[in-house]
């Protein structure tokens, strides 16, 4: 029997600037990283083989193409002159902070591209999609106007698909997408719980943490939700416990988890947890008409540190064929023995998580990324799988084409002072021409239009 609708992750491939700049306060991992020497065509085979993983699972599985990196145009608007090789010397003799950010390829988190509702919880019946403006960090907040021209080719029909704008740039609505948005439903395709999750109320005096910055903001939050016509009866608003921010939960999606009626989620996550987990019980019930699986990982059995260390939280949950759920935990996880232990508790428990795969991302993980901020999940019905464009679904076909390209293309190895290399600049944009002729894009990056 066809279903309602099919859960879709879309995953960013990573792009061929890969490489460890430790741009992010309150992402313990990529701080810790800053200045080794990256591998980038590991990075993107990596990513490719859990896509594929996930795809011989019989879980529907589609690309999103990196950004465009080094953005020489951001360079053009700092004040830099000259030709293209010389304004990379320049920045990165006398900024290369800059010649890093400009450089980077963290657009292969696509958790952080944008918030996406389906149809059946929008007033409208479309699917609504948000890019997210990821104003707090300016390696970041280069990327919107890419991430919405790729969205918009992907999903080209008005008919079934609402774009709205990014948020303004400003502090006060500092948005950073999907990474704290999470939906519980019953089945795919029936009317769910979206809940978005906040670090601070920017017009608020209140408890903010103390050692990194709180990211996403409740105002942000609320826009995305009256801009995606959801029913406030049924969309909640939970704030992150700032001590969990200071232990290095710089996203939601570091310590919580959720699918279909499943929520996994540490005993820290919230600040006021107890309030938080009863509002999303009840609303659930109403909207879903039977009971969620609320699972609390407590402190004692897996500490806040090692949840950190393991991304744990940070697993895909997907629902194979079968209707079997599965847990996609990045394999550190083996390593770490509370998140092992946690893991193997799960699987052997009446929840219904009942299998795990362990997969292999080392090259985003040190970077600060696991398997969940690879992906954007995207809830689509099947006709709008047939309006959405079919060059960015992973087929098999697809899949060797796109190994071969990064066996061609990529780089085994980017250290710093790689980046202002020309010849890197050029390799980059080579490939990306390539690629989006493999995905059938047509011209979607400024280089392909001027």
């Amino acid at each position: 029997m066809t279903p309602l609708a099919y859960e879709v992750n879309f995953d960013g491939i990573v792009g061929p600037t890969h490489n460890y700049a430790g741009l992010s306060r309150g992402n313990l991992a990529s701080q810790r990283n800053r200045n080794a020497v990256s591998n980038p065509k590991a990075a993107a085979l990596q990513g490719l083989a859990k896509m594929k993983m996930l795809a011989d699972l019989g879980i529907k599985q589609a690309v999103l193409p990196p950004q465009h990196r080094p953005d020489l145009r951001a360079l053009r608007r700092l004040g830099f002159v000259g030709t293209d090789a010389e304004m990379l010397l320049t920045a990165q003799r006398e900024a290369p902070h800059l010649l890093a950010c400009i450089s980077s390829s963290s657009g292969m988190w696509a958790a952080n591209a944008a918030t996406v509702s389906p149809s059946c919880d929008t007033s409208d019946g479309r699917v609504h999609i948000t890019p997210a403006n990821l104003i707090t960090q300016f390696h970041r907040a280069l990327e919107p106007p890419t991430t919405a021209a790729i969205l918009q080719c992907i999903f080209n029909d008005d008919e079934v698909f609402a774009h709205r704008p990014a948020l303004p740039s400003g502090l006060h609505f500092a948005d950073e997408g999907a990474a704290n948005h999470t939906r519980l439903c019953g089945e795919f395709g029936q009317s769910g719980v979206e809940m978005f999750v906040y670090g601070r109320e920017a017009f608020a005096e209140e408890e903010m943490p103390s050692r990194f910055p709180a990211r996403q903001t409740a105002e942000a939050s609320a826009a995305v939700a009256r801009l995606h016509q959801l029913d406030p009866r049924y969309t909640i608003f939970a704030r992150q416990n700032p001590s969990a921010i200071d232990a290095g939960v710089f996203h939601n999606d570091v310590i919580c988890v959720g699918h279909r009626n499943v929520l996994l989620y540490h005993a820290a996550a919230f600040l006021d947890a107890d309030k938080t987990i009863a509002e999303i019980r009840r609303t659930f019930v109403e909207v879903c008409h039977q009971e969620p699986h609320l699972i609390e990982i407590a402190e004692d059995r897996l500490p806040l540190g090692d949840a950190v260390e393991s991304y744990l939280f940070n697993s895909q949950l997907v629902t194979r064929e079968d209707g079997e759920m599965v847990l996609i935990a990045p394999s550190e996880c083996q390593g770490i023995a509370s998140a092992r232990e946690t893991i193997d508790w799960l699987i052997e428990s009446d929840y219904p998580i009942h299998q795990v795969h362990y997969v292999d991302v080392r090259e985003s993980m040190r970077n600060g990324g696991g398997p969940a901020c690879l992906r954007l999940r995207v809830e689509l019905t099947p006709d709008q799988m047939d309006r959405t464009h079919q060059g960015v679904l992973l087929t098999a076909s697809r899949y060797d084409q796109l190994v071969a390209w990064v066996e061609r293309r990529y780089r085994d190895c980017i250290d710093p002072k790689d980046l202002a290399d020309p010849l890197l600049a050029d390799e980059s944009q080579t490939a990306l021409d390539e690629l989006t002729q493999i995905l059938k894009l047509g011209s979607i990056y400024p280089f392909q239009i001027h």
